[in-house]
């Protein structure tokens, strides 16, 4: 009699003799606890492989200080997948103030300290230390943004790749499922794992010879604080963007200290969509695992547990953000039964109460391709589909995705409410002469509670060009339109904008122009986010180098001190910024902000 926990994923030697299993085909050692749901990366890609045909383990969140933590399934057959968790590691750990975080979403009970710093590397070698001439093969985004030289905002260093400080046999890029059912294929016909070299999404080492490829600056060129090395840096990134369509890119070489090379393959091709639907068709049991429901379960269970995933990828070019280096700039959507029929599974859960989270992805309506050229998987690598200005060839469409609201909507399954929470691109949206009206009269009618959230970002020209964002103009159309549709529907519902302070490219004078905007607009935002340098995205060079890599042109980096103040002038109007407000005010001079008057600051 087989036990309820066998829906699950083994994580002990008793669950694989539940199963009669005598060994796993591979193991996931992840930094996340296990919850077998496809917004957890560990889940997915085991699931997939399961789907495949082979037996796959999960050791979630080892114990790294006891190497018999990464004995506890035993050898696998294949090898060993290790990821970090959905977060990088040392962003889950720390603030942008670099300060240690007290909770981890991705842990029992929301508790940090379950995963080590750096969980990658701890994890390879642990494993290693343990088990001899094993293939281990690392992913997720951790791996992901890491993979060639990257600037470390935590260690205010260029760091090696990660395939190469790990020692890892492969790295997998982007979103994995192609690559690694590629690479279990030829594992499983007995091809040794260095012989599998060039799977598309992937990285691998060499030190024998200078490899064919486009060959990006050397490490020892790009690792230092000089001028030279800075602008180095830049057109190392430069060139990983131009390389970054899976229709045209070609095979990237960077040499480390020495002969060690990092030898990255073109991207994979997304999924089709027949494919993306039964990715997330499989038997997943969509909750965390039990052993964790003593300490309260896993918190981030909450935010995806009631939620639709309808698309991959993003074209929106944000410069702070990181998807379109790990996701990829093609879109990739669900189709409406596939949806359809998640949704009815998602009524028959434990704890639904009627209500659908999200129906959505990175940019919720990014929900079908824009152009011909992303429709057959590909985008242009040398220019973004909305910034500077929107692409001639971009059509923006919202035909399909209220097609698939509508059809939620009438479902008859017992669902009150569809939310979409995962933000939407109100540039993009501006830009649909056709249907742009009618999703917005639908958003506010059907799919908003009281507040919409959006992200214009900042008000600054300057600083909107450097984050790549449109002219806050849009924005401020957006409000008037959201403003007026809301009442001719009647409703009384708001906007909730978030903004980023300390971005490159933003200066003492833009902080007080985005404070007074505030000030003007009655609307303090409860948040704000500190401008965070993490791998993988071209604010992040900037920050590093400041130089805008897309014109390797000066740029202003407000750093430490200035950072604080440009923070604080979001708030201006707490008591406990009043001295940092009132420094940034006399640097910025703007004494005439201090004195009484309706925009006064101080």
């Amino acid at each position: 009699m087989h036990s309820p926990l066998n829906r699950f994923l083994p994580v002990s030697r008793e669950d694989m003799e539940d199963r009669g299993w005598e060994w796993c085909d591979f193991i996931f050692v992840s930094g996340d606890a296990y919850v077998d749901h496809p917004a957890f990366a560990a889940a997915l890609v085991s699931r997939v492989l399961e789907a495949a045909g082979y037996q796959v383990g999960i050791i979630p969140q080892p114990d790294w200080r006891n190497t018999a933590s990464y004995r506890s399934l035993g050898r696998p057959r294949l090898g060993f997948l290790v990821g970090a968790g959905n977060m990088d590691s040392m962003v889950a750990h720390y603030t942008a103030a670099k300060k240690p975080r007290s909770e981890d979403a991705y842990s029992p009970g929301g508790k940090a300290g379950f995963r080590p710093d750096r969980a990658i590397l701890t994890y390879v070698a642990g494993i290693r230390s343990v088990y001899k001439n094993i293939p281990v093969i690392i992913g997720g985004i951790e791996a992901s943004l890491r993979r060639f030289a990257h600037y470390d905002y935590w260690s205010d260093q260029v760091r090696r790749s990660m395939l190469l400080d790990s020692k890892a046999d492969i790295l997998v890029y982007g979103m994995g499922e192609r690559s690694i059912q590629e690479i279990a294929q030829r594992l499983n016909a007995g091809e040794p794992i260095g012989s599998i070299r060039d799977v598309r999404g992937t990285c691998v080492r060499s030190s024998q010879g200078i490899p064919p490829g486009i060959r990006l600056p050397d490490y020892e060129a790009i690792k230092g604080k000089d001028p030279d090395s800075c602008k180095k840096y830049a057109e190392h990134f430069m060139a990983q963007r131009l390389q970054a369509d899976p229709v045209s890119a070609q095979v990237l070489v960077e040499r480390s200290d020495g002969d060690r090379w990092v030898i990255q393959n073109p991207p994979a091709f997304p999924l089709t969509q027949e494919e993306f639907d039964r990715v997330y068709e499989l038997p997943y049991t969509r909750r965390s695992h039990p052993r964790y429901d003593a300490a309260g379960g896993i918190p981030a269970v909450k935010e995806v547990a009631f939620s639709l995933v309808a698309s991959r990828g993003c074209f929106g070019g944000c410069s702070f953000c990181a998807i379109t280096f790990h996701q990829g700039r093609a879109i990739t959507g669900r189709s409406q039964e596939s949806l359809l029929n998640e949704a009815k599974t998602l009524t028959q859960l434990e704890g639904f109460k009627g209500y659908i989270h999200d129906v959505g992805g990175p940019t919720a309506n990014f929900y079908r391709p824009p152009c011909t050229r992303q429709a057959k998987g590909g985008f242009c690598p040398d220019r973004e589909c909305l910034h500077p200005a929107p692409c001639p060839r971009l059509k923006a469409d919202h035909h399909a995705y209220l097609e698939t609201l509508r059809a939620l909507r009438n479902t008859g399954m017992g669902i009150r409410k569809i939310f979409i929470r995962s933000g939407i691109r109100f540039d993009y949206l501006g830009l649909d002469t056709r249907y742009g009206q009618e999703f917005l009269k639908t958003l506010c009618r059907w799919h908003v509670s009281g507040q919409l959230k959006v992200a214009p970002e900042h008000v600054s020209p300057r600083v909107l060009a450097a984050m790549g964002k449109g002219d806050h103009g849009v924005y401020q159309k957006f409000v008037q339109d959201y403003t007026e549709t809301n009442r001719a529907l009647g409703c009384k519902q708001y906007l909730i904008p978030y903004f980023i302070s300390g971005h490159p490219g933003s200066t003492l004078e833009d902080g007080v122009e985005l404070a007074l905007y505030l000030k003007k607009s009655r609307f303090i935002p409860d948040q704000i986010q500190d401008f965070y340098p993490t791998p993988g995205t071209l604010s992040t060079v900037m920050y590093r180098t400041g130089l805008d890599p897309r014109t390797m042109e000066p740029i202003p980096v407000p750093r430490e001190r200035e950072k604080r103040l440009q923070r604080a002038l979001v708030h201006f109007n707490r008591p406990e910024h009043r001295a940092l407000v009132g420094e940034a005010l006399r640097l910025a001079h703007r004494e005439d902000l201090m004195q009484p008057g309706p925009y006064r600051l101080f």
